[in-house]
């Protein structure tokens, strides 16, 4: 998506979603307390890191000695009502106009995760990632890592402005009617991962029987 567009799309959500923002700031603040924003070190382009951050939907819940409870303990019926709502993921908005995201791309993942990932992480990486991508209009919580990654991924191969105002569009059918598995966009993703290893293989093949010559 060019970035002026995108720009234009940004500001006028700025404005549209300043008065949700405030209300879920306020929801926060009421159902889990200070402080109200979550942040954490994300891969960027090239995976270079930057600080992501979303209104928080964990309490600070510990045990007697004081640790953190896992994640799934600390999780609150608010939490579930943000995080199904997408609203703990408004702040990102700003991550956007700064330069960090795109409205749409593959989703930012710890850079940790990224450098398992090998050369497909570098790849993913070839683009902005987005508030809301081709993976999460496919399917998102019904979906495993690894399909999520070859759904990044053809992505990352097949992106246009087209493809990014078609995201856009589903993902606000997905905020209305909920995620739905597409078991045809998971096979497509899978057939051109596979074409792509095959060609990568045989270019591979190529190059050291030169090599050999």
């Amino acid at each position: 998506m060019p970035r002026f567009v995108e720009l234009l799309i940004v500001l006028v959500g700025v404005i549209v979603l300043a008065i949700p923002m405030l209300v879920t700031a306020a929801y926060v603040f009421v159902s889990l307390g200070r402080p109200l924003l979550f942040a954490q070190t994300r891969a960027g382009r090239a995976a270079r890191p930057f600080k992501i951050r979303k209104f928080r939907t964990m309490s600070d819940a510990r045990d007697v000695d004081g640790a953190l409870l896992p994640d799934a303990d600390r999780v609150t019926a608010a939490s579930n009502l943000l995080r199904r709502s997408r609203l703990d993921e408004l702040p990102q908005i700003f991550a956007i106009l700064f330069g960090h995201m795109a409205l749409v791309g593959p989703r930012p993942l710890l850079p940790e995760t990224i450098a398992e990932f090998g050369a497909d992480g570098v790849y993913r990486c070839a683009v902005r990632p987005g508030m809301t991508g081709w993976a999460q209009v496919s399917g998102n919580t019904f979906l495993s890592n690894s399909e999520k990654l070859q759904l990044d991924l053809w992505y990352v191969a097949n992106r246009s402005f087209l493809l990014d105002l078609r995201i856009i569009l589903e993902t606000v059918a997905v905020l209305i009617f909920g995620e739905r598995r597409r078991e045809d966009r998971i096979a497509a993703a899978t057939v051109a991962r596979a074409e792509l290893a095959r060609q990568s293989t045989a270019g591979q093949g190529g190059a050291k029987r030169v090599c050999a010559t």
